[in-house]
């Protein structure tokens, strides 16, 4: 008897070939199998007549084959099947694309249903590579059709005919997360009738119930698993620290704080007099002052006789970090060290032993921070830069050096409050809305690809005046392929080098590089010994390079209006003037309009919004690195109102039963929900 543990392999047809496509996919089990949710649904229900197709849609025929389909090899690898196919209105062409097998599968005289894109010409019509099916079949036609995320190796039809069999093998055996209450409290349907529904519905009304119900459930174990956290943590205590004099601090500055800068301050010396472990977000623009903010804090766990760490996810950044923090630390007395994994041995021992006997208050570093050997006297406070860039388990390592510090994550990556929501659930946050003076404006232009030379003649012009350039290449191809980035990002810097800027120097940086050599390229630009980067998106969050004053982004409407914000800023750092220039040749309305919004406006927060407004939160990172778990079904530029229906329900729950003692079911995927994001970090 099958069980939802059983190896996706019992399925009829999945051998070990398919088993290992589909575990590309996520796929291993049966559970794995019914819970890989189509992404779209084609209704193929209504038939039309021949004589009344048009060109360009997508539609059901039912016709009979005229004649005996005929085989011709065009050239080597490429064979043609050719029939016609005929009802009362008129003649359908069809043609199959290397695929011999259809010559002898469809037969003279006999009826089939056909669903494929017409071509339209005149009075006549044809398909292309249609999908096929007897007369009176209703796997692939006469229905609503699934359609799912595939990978090299598995069909459609093999996903679908893959589920159907793991529905009725074990949809029965489905525990139900939610709590008989809460289902009859908000009208949601069973979790049988939701499985079934979502991935075969009979009608768009059966859709809507089953999609309403994982929505529900997905939002509700989300709020759920960060309502535990949160209550968690808030019910843990610690002694409450001393208000800090930062008069001396302030002073210290070469600039005044702004008023956003000085209010996430008052929040996060609020917490650590609460008694209470401070986890709080620190969420701002590119250069609008978060490390100021995170400096005053390190200085208030100082001040309070505690040691503090502060974590960057690369070498470059925490040296970055230690270069600017520790002369303005030093000058207020408190002893700082850099800790990375280049960090030599000698030296490694002698943070070590200044960290154990609290010699050293601040340490500075990466991942290297949380090391085995790595042992604090008195950690207080604990600062992760780039928040999203770590998972939960990394922060707990580096909380977990400590006897319950307080925790400050930064991000640079303005979110929408609404996506915010879900991703910080779990945290107090702080924003900083406005940008310190001073900081340069970057003009910012979404010209066509037509404008390549006048943009190499521009580039030729800022380098020869002393300037530096990042070129950002898309790793998207027009067939929506993802190709190997490696040969992508070297061809285009390869091209650069050879035929456009033979006089300059150009590198190459890319995310399969090994991390020392991609932090040697960067280090190499920062230094000025590179005149141009070629880059992917890598670079969005990274080394401050205050020479660099050009940011040319490729195929910029392949990107998320969030990550062209990252990217633009990582120039105007300096005081010289700076550039975006956003090359696209896609003249869609929705692409003019989206790179339109770059062109208008700076403020990082209302581009979040439009960006979510525009193309829904899917991607929004453009690589899932928040740490959030994965949302299967639920969308939330358009289920917003059901989110706050969730997490009010979640939350109902866990104040009667905190423990979910009396919801196993429930507090288990919980738990699995959790532990595949972290998972998925690591």
């Amino acid at each position: 008897m099958p069980e939802l543990t059983t190896d996706v392999r019992y399925v009829k047809g999945i051998g070990e070939q398919r088993a290992k496509a589909l575990e590309k996919l996520g796929i291993r089990t049966l559970k794995d199998l019914i819970s890989y949710f189509p992404r779209a649904y084609d209704d193929r229900r209504n038939r039309r007549e021949i004589a009344d197709l048009a060109d360009g849609e997508s539609a059901c025929v039912e016709a009979m084959v005229s004649f005996p389909p005929t085989l011709s090899r065009i050239r080597r690898g490429l064979e043609l099947v050719k029939l016609q196919a005929t009802d009362d209105t008129g003649a359908l062409d069809v043609v199959f694309f290397n695929q011999a097998y259809m010559r002898d599968s469809l037969q003279a005289g006999k009826t089939y249903t056909f669903f494929g894109k017409v071509q339209a010409s005149g009075r006549k019509r044809s398909m292309a590579n249609p999908i096929v099916e007897r007369e009176g079949g209703r796997m692939q036609t006469g229905r609503i059709v699934p359609v799912y995320p595939l990978t090299a190796g598995v069909t459609q039809f093999t996903m679908m005919n893959a589920v159907r069999q793991g529905l009725d093998a074990c949809q029965k055996l489905l525990p139900d997360p939610l709590p008989d209450e809460v289902r009859r409290e908000h009208e949601l349907c069973g979790i049988d009738y939701a499985y079934q529904r979502i991935h075969f519905p009979e009608g768009e009304e059966d859709l809507a119930i089953a999609r309403r119900r994982m929505v529900f459930e997905e939002l509700f174990l989300l709020a759920a698993g960060q309502y535990r956290l949160r209550s968690r943590r808030s019910g843990q205590s610690c002694t409450p620290w001393r208000e800090t004099d930062l008069t001396e601090f302030t002073a210290a500055l070469p600039f005044s704080l702004t008023a956003a800068q000085e209010r996430a301050i008052r929040d996060i010396q609020g917490d650590l007099a609460s008694g209470r472990p401070m986890n709080r977000l620190v969420q701002g623009d590119v250069g609008s002052g978060k490390t100021m903010v995170a400096a005053a804090a390190l200085l208030c766990a100082v001040r309070n006789g505690k040691q503090a760490a502060l974590m960057a996810p690369t070498e470059i950044l925490a040296e970055q970090h230690h270069k600017g923090l520790s002369p303005l630390l030093e000058k207020l007395g408190v002893r700082c060290a850099l800790l990375t994994g280049a960090t030599g041995a000698r030296a490694r021992r002698e943070v070590l032993a200044g960290l154990e006997s609290r010699e050293i208050q601040v340490v500075i570093g990466t991942h290297a921070l949380i090391s085995g050997d790595v042992v604090y006297r008195a950690l207080g406070l604990v600062v992760t830069d780039e928040q999203h860039r770590f998972g939960v388990a990394q922060r707990a390592a580096l909380a977990g050096k400590g006897d319950r510090p307080h925790l400050l994550v930064m991000s640079a990556t303005p979110i929408p409050r609404t996506l915010a929501l879900m991703i910080y659930g779990d945290l107090d946050v702080s924003v900083i809305n406005e940008l310190p003076p001073g900081r340069q404006e970057i003009d910012t232009f979404a010209v066509p690809g037509s404008y390549h030379q006048r943009i190499y003649r521009f580039i030729d012009k800022e380098v020869a005046a002393g300037r530096q350039v990042y070129m950002i290449c898309s790793m998207v191809e027009e067939n929506d392929q993802i190709p190997d980035e490696r040969k992508a990002a070297a061809a285009y810097a390869k091209m650069l080098q050879e035929q456009v800027f033979p006089h300059l120097t150009v590198a190459c940086v890319h995310g399969r590089m090994k991390s020392k050599e991609k932090e040697r390229v960067m280090a190499s630009f920062a230094a000025g010994q590179i005149h141009i980067l070629v880059s992917t998106t890598v670079v969005e969050v990274g080394v401050d390079v205050p020479n660099a004053t050009v940011m040319v982004v490729e195929d910029a409407d392949r990107f998320g209006l969030s990550q062209l914000h990252q990217l633009r800023g990582r120039v105007g750092r300096g005081r010289y003037k700076s550039y975006c220039i956003l090359i696209s040749d896609n003249r869609s309305e929705e692409a003019r309009a989206r790179l339109k919004v770059m062109t208008r406006t700076r403020d990082g927060f209302k581009i979040a919004e439009e960006d979510l407004r525009l193309r829904g939160p899917g991607d929004f990172f453009g690589h899932r690195q928040h740490g959030l778990p994965a949302l299967k079904v639920a969308d939330l530029s358009c289920d917003m109102e059901l989110l706050y229906e969730a997490k009010s329900a979640a939350a109902k729950v866990l104040e009667r039963d905190p423990e979910l003692s009396g919801e196993p079911a429930m507090a288990a995927r919980v738990e699995e929900m959790f532990r595949a994001s972290e998972d998925a970090m690591n």
